[in-house]
């Protein structure tokens, strides 16, 4: 195994992100499965015999969301279980690499079987995929950010998983971060659109609503342009959607020429065979909604020791 995020932050961040929302999703993914009906289950395992499993990746993986087993073992007295020595979210592991233990009879281990796989698996994918972009910008500063378009009810795992391979969060919903996008101001001038978004920060500002950040998009270097030379510290982030790369880096160059703090933010698109080139522009952060959208599901299996 080879740490590929030492993260100290990210017990802390499992600790917030799963409180409140770790037993609600597994109490909705054994519901959905019908474990508590388990009908092959029941009627070909012995209830009293004590069995011995692992939860395997079969191919390598970073690792996100182990703690999900601690939400399967609240559930049922009978199972028991403990991370294999050397596993940890933030860790790559080899195809083959024994995750996690369980133990019990398999009228406890076989019902929870498929709802912590689907789990695990969705979690270890989104990390995976958002480390290997995280990598393809490597010797750059850029920052590779999540996006909102996640699973439904899973957003809070998807998104702890993306610290696990290395990327940053974006805002976590519409509520804790202000981001004007296009259909907000639809119809506007590029001058009228700036005013829009200056009248609309101050508004929010003055009714006393925390923000972790304040983010418009520019769909054009017009756009761009009126964001620029809107006063400092209205906007935090300026969002350059759909832009080429060339238009990126003239982007770029202009914030510089102004001395402006305006971060630069490019959406839109962006593939792991692009990212880089975008990343060379000299943009500060860039946002990938694949790395949740398109993350699919890492291949992990349950293998009894015996």
């Amino acid at each position: 195994m080879v740490i590929v995020l030492n993260d100290p932050e990210l017990p802390a961040l499992w600790r917030e992100f799963s409180a409140g929302n770790l037993e609600r999703t597994v109490a909705v993914a054994l519901r959905e499965d019908g474990a508590a009906d388990d009908v092959t289950t029941q009627a070909m395992c012995d209830a009293g015999r004590v069995r011995t499993a692992r939860i395997v990746a079969r191919q390598a993986a970073v690792c996100a969301g182990l703690g999900l087993l601690e939400g399967f073992l609240a559930q049922d007295e009978r199972l028991s279980g403990s991370r294999a020595d050397g596993a940890a979210d933030g860790v790559r592991v080899d195809a083959g690499a024994t995750l996690m233990h369980l133990r019990g009879p398999l009228t406890s281990i076989l019902p929870n079987e498929r709802a912590l796989l689907n789990l695990l698996g969705i979690a270890m994918a989104t990390a995976t995929l958002t480390a290997a972009h995280v990598a393809a910008v490597a010797g750059t500063s850029v920052k590779v950010c999540d996006t909102r378009k996640t699973i439904p009810g899973l957003r809070w795992l998807q998104k702890y998983a993306v610290r696990c391979g290395g990327g940053c969060l974006h805002r976590m919903g519409l509520d804790d971060a202000m981001l004007v996008k296009d259909n907000h101001i639809a119809g506007l001038s590029p001058v009228e659109y700036a005013a829009r978004i200056h009248d609309g920060v101050l508004k929010v500002r003055r009714a006393g609503t925390a923000l972790r950040f304040v983010c418009a998009e520019a769909d054009t270097m017009e756009q761009f342009q009126a964001l620029l030379a809107l006063p400092a510290g209205v906007v935090d982030i300026a969002l350059l959607d759909n832009f080429s790369v060339d238009s990126l880096a003239e982007a770029v160059r202009l914030r510089v020429g102004q001395h402006s703090p305006l971060l630069l933010e490019a959406s839109g698109g962006v593939r792991l065979d692009t990212i880089a080139a975008i990343a060379r522009t000299g943009v500060d952060r860039i946002s990938v909604g694949a790395l949740t959208h398109s993350a699919g599901f890492l291949d992990v299996a349950l293998d009894m020791d015996d």
